[in-house]
């Protein structure tokens, strides 16, 4: 990395959680609850996220706009009306940096694909879309409410509505073989998306396919496999003009990276609003973690009482540093030499100095970043990196 990475300086980015699903889908671990029946609850939420979007933007004082994400959940549920409520809330809040990217996430059902059109009035200008696969039988193992054929169907839908389109895919699942891999990817990117994010099927004890797998009811693949899925998904991304420029991110050029991901990763502000979204502010000249409170009710009831957090904690600069590394090197910018000194990390001597020895590091210019070699044992890295 040759060119100086942009400073997010006290520019504030947006992160919405909606966290309404149709349903549930068995690998995921996030905060989402099914949306069935709870139309009055949803209005309710809309209401608190407003308020909460507001008490924030006192707290934190003027700043410039950097980027707007809906995730979830699926936001693409949300009312069109409700997205654009918000937009025009932050915009009147915070003045925006110039043309900002809006992105949200949807998935593509035929349902669903009806309400692009609206989201796109409403100043979403950037999907990302959950396909996930373009197999029926994987779809339905994944636990998806589309088929593959509503996903190419959607995919059209989103073209005419959005300029820009980024499609979720998950790999390494039971069964998978790396020609099967091969030609669902290459199938997905004859669909026109400038960025990719594909991300190995991680089985989190607390799901349902934890729980699966724990049972021994069936069993992921093994790690030679993997690590070819792995590979596989890098070189074909690469040929098709795409490059990795975060762990599980992949775009066809600078533009086609997302802004939004970029100030987070770069250790820019934003503000978490919706229920457990977390936040990271510079409140009082002091980095600070914010989470909102989980339930529904228990986080329209706390921003009613200007509590709208769980947690809110000051991070020390040792904290802080910690995590622009952590993130950073997720990143093909990687972690400024500065944020290691902090952690008193140096490439002459200790764990840094070993990493580089061994090609999993490297330095270039006032950075470090990961080589092609980290980047695959990346969390390993980190572990010998940071303890």
């Amino acid at each position: 990395m040759t060119e100086p990475v942009p400073d997010p300086g006290t520019d504030v980015a947006l992160y919405v959680h909606w966290p309404y699903c149709a349903r549930i889908c068995p690998y995921c671990d996030f905060n989402v609850v099914r949306d069935r029946g709870r139309t009055a609850e949803q209005a309710g939420l809309v209401r608190a996220i407003l308020l909460d979007l507001e008490a924030q933007a006192a707290l934190t004082g003027p700043r410039r706009l950097a980027s707007i994400f809906f995730g979830g959940g699926t936001p693409s549920l949300m009312a069109a009306e409700a997205v654009g409520a918000v937009i025009d809330r932050a915009r009147s809040l915070f003045e925006p940096r110039g043309p900002i990217e809006i992105t949200l996430e949807a998935n593509p059902t035929d349902a669903e694909a009806d309400r692009f059109a609206a989201l796109a009035d409403a100043g979403v200008n950037r999907l990302s879309m959950g396909v996930q696969a373009l197999d029926d039988a994987a779809l339905a193992f994944l636990g998806r409410n589309h088929s593959a054929a509503e996903a190419r169907r959607a995919v059209a839908v989103a073209g005419r509505a959005f300029d820009r389109l980024s499609i979720d895919l998950i790999y390494a699942r039971p069964g998978q073989t790396v020609g099967g891999w091969t030609a669902e990817l290459s199938e997905a990117l004859d669909m026109g998306f400038e960025h990719v994010s594909p991300y190995q099927l991680t089985i989190e004890p607390a799901t349902a396919f934890g729980r699966a797998v724990a049972r021994q009811a069936w069993t992921p693949p093994d790690e030679d496999l993997s690590a070819a899925l792995y590979e596989t998904t890098q070189t074909v991304l690469e040929r098709a003009g795409f490059e990795a420029y975060e762990v599980s991110n992949h775009a066809r050029g600078v533009a086609a990276r997302s802004s939004h991901n970029l100030h987070v990763w770069r250790g820019g502000d934003y503000l978490g609003v919706g229920p457990g979204a977390h936040g990271r502010l510079t409140l009082g000249g002091a980095r600070t973690a914010t989470v909102a409170h989980r339930g529904i009710g228990a986080y329209v009831a706390g921003v009613a009482a200007s509590e709208p957090w769980s947690e809110r904690e000051t991070q020390s600069g040792r904290d802080a540093a910690e995590e622009k590394v952590l993130l950073g090197l997720r990143t093909v910018e990687g972690a400024a030499l500065a944020d290691l000194a902090t952690l008193e990390l140096a490439a002459g001597t200790g764990p840094l100095s070993a990493l580089l020895a061994d090609g999993f590091l490297a330095v270039r210019a006032d950075r470090v970043v990961a080589t092609r070699a980290g980047r695959p044992v990346l969390d390993g890295v980190l572990r010998a990196l940071l303890t």
